[in-house]
């Protein structure tokens, strides 16, 4: 398998560097792809905890740097009786077992209406720590792909418990070739997404041949729940299985085959791809900012170095220049009409009764709402008056702030993707309406400097990429950007001060944000242009009249359902 290596010289956290001289640390931490051929086993589980603790300590460093913690994520897939679970054993007794966290799961259809990944999102590892993944979002992939290329054998060559599934899971309608690579190429973006938001991937794929899988299963030792939920005793499954395998390591080059024909040979090599998966989380830790004043010289001898590896070191390709546009009209000339109350009251029960009927009829779809727009602007008075209808029971509402210690922990788009509409969980709801979005990763975090210029720009085409998934599953996504003018907000922000129940609703922050009227425009207008999608497009509402603002909002919101409900 090839591998491209970007090498730094690595520094270690203080909690490291206090226990082991420079020297060690730098024989230890440095990624070495050639370990299993120079290391020996006490060797390699001296490594393995030093690259453990130095990860768990860029979560940990006192004071704060501009570092980024880094977590690990081990997906373990492959044949079953391969040595994955004797591999992951090893692995658990050489670092410190209660640093290690191990989830399994084994493969079921995809749930309706949501991505093939977001019911795994839960038990992605925080930034600094590693988890070992058995099954993952691969499992339910390969569950459902043998489902498909196996529907017309005999019931007993098809998948364990299929007719449990079939009347509540149909098959897709295409060809499983197209939609395992489909899903590949979808599943491939999510993770290099999580990758570039500081959570490393590490994809090991465990392999025996035919009768080694044979003389194992027929063994006296019991085996393991298996992954896949396919009969292993068939030798048709079998070679259904290989060709499904062999077309997803083909697309996707960056899974490590390990030959599990000797378990412990299996284990040492799996421990080793581990160490070096976390050497290079470790680097990849490192900012650019700390790296710049030594970028030439370190650069050239980190070259020199992969060179004689026999790696390719490929410097970062040059970010493009971002290019504000210009900012629209509808943005700047915000409408005064005034709408009258008794009509307005008329209107609001119509359209209220009307969408409750829509959200109704869905057919158990997942909608996401996801509210955007200036301080006081309207976003809560109009999700009061998008719910009324509703029982509290069928719905979700997130009021959005700054992440909390945990939640920043992990990618940023993560705790949006565990509060997503799920067939998991007994909750009946399948709607959530955020107040407040994942928009703020180029909204607040770009003026407010939260973000790196190369994480808010970079993040249009994650968020695409998010929305155009949930959207492909089924999940019918409402955004609204909800604008007033300058004057009407301080207008706004008075009335609050002044009525006591809704002085909670003014904070500081608001006061201050308004010396950045300009830059919050300029960032809409820069978000919407990018972010405007056929399956997921914007709904702007420019006026200063509250009432108008939420007829519009229900308005659209009738649109989207009706024309979900047509398709």
């Amino acid at each position: 398998m090839s591998k491209k290596n970007h090498t730094t010289e690595p520094v270690a956290p203080q909690a490291v560097s206090a226990q082991f001289s420079d020297e060690v640390i730098k024989q230890r931490l440095t990624p070495n792809p050639l370990s299993q051929f120079s290391m020996d086993k006490d060797s390699l589980r001296l490594a393995l905890v030093t690259a453990q603790y130095a990860l768990r300590a860029t979560r940990q460093q006192t004071p704060a740097t501009t570092n980024k913690p880094t977590g690990l994520l081990v997906l373990v897939n492959g044949m079953e009786q391969a040595g994955k679970g004797t591999a992951v054993k090893q692995l658990r007794q050489w670092v410190d077992p209660r640093l290690l966290k191990v989830e399994a799961t084994i493969g079921y259809c995809p749930l309706n209406y949501q991505p093939i990944w977001q019911v795994h999102t839960k038990v992605m590892p925080r930034h600094g720590d590693v988890t070992v993944y058995f099954g993952n979002w691969y499992a339910d992939l390969l569950y459902n792909v043998m489902r498909m290329a196996m529907s017309d054998s005999e019931s007993e060559d098809q998948p364990a418990k299929d007719k449990s599934h079939k009347n509540i899971n149909s098959l897709p309608t295409t060809t499983w070739q197209d939609y395992l690579q489909q899903q590949l190429i979808e599943l491939q973006a999510f993770e290099d997404d999580l990758i570039a938001n500081h959570t490393r991937v590490l994809k090991c794929w465990f392999h025996v041949d035919v009768d080694t899988l044979q003389n194992r299963l027929n063994d006296a030792e019991a085996d393991p729940q298996f992954l896949y939920q396919v009969d292993w005793h068939s030798k048709k499954v079998v070679e259904q299985f290989n060709e499904v395998a062999t077309i997803l390591l083909r697309q996707q080059d960056d899974w490590i085959v390990i030959d599990g024909e000797d378990k412990s040979q299996a284990a040492d090599h799996f421990c080793h791809e581990a160490l070096h998966a976390m050497q290079t989380a470790l680097v990849s830790s490192k900012t650019s900012a700390n790296t710049t004043e030594n970028q030439t010289a370190s650069s050239k001898e980190a070259l020199s170095k992969t060179a004689d590896a026999g790696w390719q070191a490929e410097p970062p390709p040059a970010p493009e220049k971002f290019e504000p546009v210009k900012i629209p009209d509808r943005l700047k000339d915000i409408d005064e009409t005034k709408v009258d109350k008794a009509d307005y009251r008329t209107a609001l029960a119509e359209k209220q009764a009307r969408l409750a009927e829509l959200l109704r009829a869905r057919n158990g779809r997942h909608i996401v709402f996801a509210f955007e727009g200036m301080d006081a602007a309207g976003k809560g008075g109009a999700i009061k008056r998008l719910v009324a209808p509703l029982d509290p029971r069928e719905y979700q509402v997130y009021n959005i702030g700054a992440p909390m210690l945990y939640e920043a922990q992990h990618p940023y788009l993560w705790r949006f993707w565990t509060r997503l509409p799920d067939e998991q969980t007994d909750r009946i709801s399948r709607i959530a309406i955020f107040d407040r979005t994942w928009y703020g990763r180029v909204l607040v975090e770009r003026i407010e400097s939260f973000a790196s210029s190369e994480e808010w720009q970079r993040a249009y085409d994650e968020i695409n990429r998010f929305e155009a998934d949930l959207t492909k599953a089924g999940t019918i996504v409402i955004k609204y950007w909800l604008a007033i003018d300058k004057k009407e907000q301080l207008k706004r922000f008075k009335a609050r001060q002044n009525t006591p129940h809704k002085q909670f609703k003014l904070t500081d922050d608001d006061w201050r944000n308004r010396d950045k009227w300009s830059d919050y425009v300029q960032s809409a207008a820069d978000m919407l242009a990018r972010t405007d999608t056929k399956n997921a497009p914007w709904c702007v509402i420019a006026t200063n009249e509250k009432r108008q603002a939420r007829l519009e909002v229900l308005d659209h919101a009738i649109k989207q359902l009706s024309a979900a409900h047509e398709s």
